[in-house]
């Protein structure tokens, strides 16, 4: 089967950030793919998306399972044959704790290994079918919370945050999208992290923040950036709606 629109994956699809980055993806005229631990769920998300005239499909990826890795990888690879972008949205965060003295270490496994060991499981598994790709672009989902330069700015906002195992996943994955960014791009495979900025979510429990849309966009920008576009960066939208490159 020929393909000429990209093929685009996107984990933790089915809702919140993830469903709308596939959205706008499928919008602009991407093939896209949800990565869903819930097949059900995907697939009430993929018909949402096909009844908008979307061509969406949903596949099972867990992406702390590496048998439904694999297996996601093998169905994508049998039906379309490469991978154009792969959104490494997927992501987990608890409750606040009481302090980083106290907090649960079992929780904070959990957290890397969804966060970092599961976005690692699934770039590894794709990167045969991202290297058939002509421009393949890998967007790595991170937190403005991620970032040691903010963390340690009395003036930022977010200075008097907790979450320390949360936070430390993502820097640790801002850390990995550098180092994979540099070992890719003699190959053309643009690798960046995005920070979607205060979303209201599920993860968030739906408080305040802005809608799941307006988060997608520096993730979509980065998916479809040009060849002279930019790796190895952190970007966040501005009011505007324009890229801004954000400090490690």
């Amino acid at each position: 089967m020929t393909h000429t629109s990209p093929i685009t994956l996107v984990t933790g699809a089915n809702k919140g950030i993830g469903l709308a980055i596939a959205r706008q993806l499928g919008a602009a005229g991407h093939t896209v793919w949800l990565g869903c631990r819930d097949m059900s769920r995907g697939e009430m998300a993929a018909c949402e998306l096909r009844g908008n005239g979307v061509d969406a499909r949903a596949v099972q990826l867990d992406v702390t399972d590496d048998e439904s890795v694999s297996n996601a990888a093998k169905i994508v690879k049998s039906a379309v044959g490469h991978l154009d972008v792969l959104v490494n949205n997927a992501g987990l965060m608890f409750g606040p704790p009481p302090s980083l003295a106290e907090e649960s270490i079992d929780e904070m496994q959990r957290m890397f290994n969804t966060n970092v060991f599961g976005v690692m499981r699934v770039t590894q598994a794709f990167l045969p079918l991202l290297r058939k790709s002509k421009a393949a672009r890998i967007v790595m989902m991170s937190s403005g919370l991620s970032s040691l330069t903010d963390a340690l700015d009395m003036r930022s906002e977010t200075w008097t945050v907790g979450f320390g195992g949360y936070c430390a996943s993502k820097t640790a994955l801002n850390m990995l999208t550098i180092k994979l960014a540099k070992e890719l791009d003699r190959e053309g495979i643009k690798v960046n992290a995005v920070d979607p900025g205060l979303t209201s979510s599920d993860m968030t429990g739906n408080g305040v923040g802005h809608s799941p849309e307006e988060g997608a966009r520096p993730g979509v920008a980065l998916a479809t950036t040009h060849a002279y576009g930019p790796t190895a960066g952190f970007y966040a939208c501005a009011p505007s709606g324009e890229l801004v490159q954000k400090s490690w």
